[in-house]
C-alpha cells in the first residue's frame, strides 16, 4: 500500500486546528476544506463578498493541489459549502470562470454544493477537493 504523506505549502493558509492542508496517498490527493484566507497571515478576506471569497478559496485549493503534485484538471470532485443559499448564483459564476481558466480540456470535475453553518462567521464559502494523478 502506498505511503500517506501530508501536503504542506505556504501558498495556502496554515491549518488552525489539527489537520493537514492536504494528504497524498498513491495517486490520490485530498485537500482539506479551504476558506477565503490570506495564505501569509491567515486573515479572512473579502468580508461579505462571496465572489471574492470564492476566488480566494479556489486559489488556496489550487496551491495545495500543486504542492501535492496535482492541478485543477486532476480534480475528480469538489465540495462547496455555502453559508447562504442566496449566494449560490454568485459563487457559481466565479466557480465557472475559474474552471474555464483551469480546465482547458473542458472536462469539468464533479461537484456537490451544500448550504451549511461554516466554522468561522467571516466565511461565506468553504471548498475541498479530491484529485487523482498519474
Amino acid at each position: 500500500m502506498a505511503e500517506k504523506t501530508a501536503i504542506v505549502t505556504d501558498g495556502a493558509p496554515t491549518p488552525a486546528w489539527s489537520y493537514s492542508q492536504g494528504v497524498r496517498r498513491g495517486s490520490l490527493v485530498q485537500v482539506s476544506g479551504q476558506g477565503p484566507q490570506d495564505p501569509a497571515t491567515g486573515e479572512f478576506l473579502h468580508l461579505g463578498d462571496v465572489r471574492a471569497q470564492t476566488r480566494r478559496t479556489l486559489e488556496n485549493v489550487k496551491a495545495i493541489l500543486a504542492a501535492g503534485g496535482a492541478g485543477i484538471e486532476d480534480v475528480l470532485m469538489f465540495r462547496v459549502y455555502l453559508a447562504k443559499r442566496e449566494d449560490f448564483g454568485a459563487m457559481n459564476e466565479v466557480y465557472t470562470e475559474f474552471m474555464k481558466e483551469n480546465c482547458p480540456d473542458g472536462v469539468l470535475p464533479a461537484r456537490t454544493t451544500l448550504i451549511v453553518v461554516l466554522p468561522h462567521e467571516s466565511m461565506l464559502v468553504e471548498i475541498d477537493a479530491l484529485a487523482a494523478v498519474d
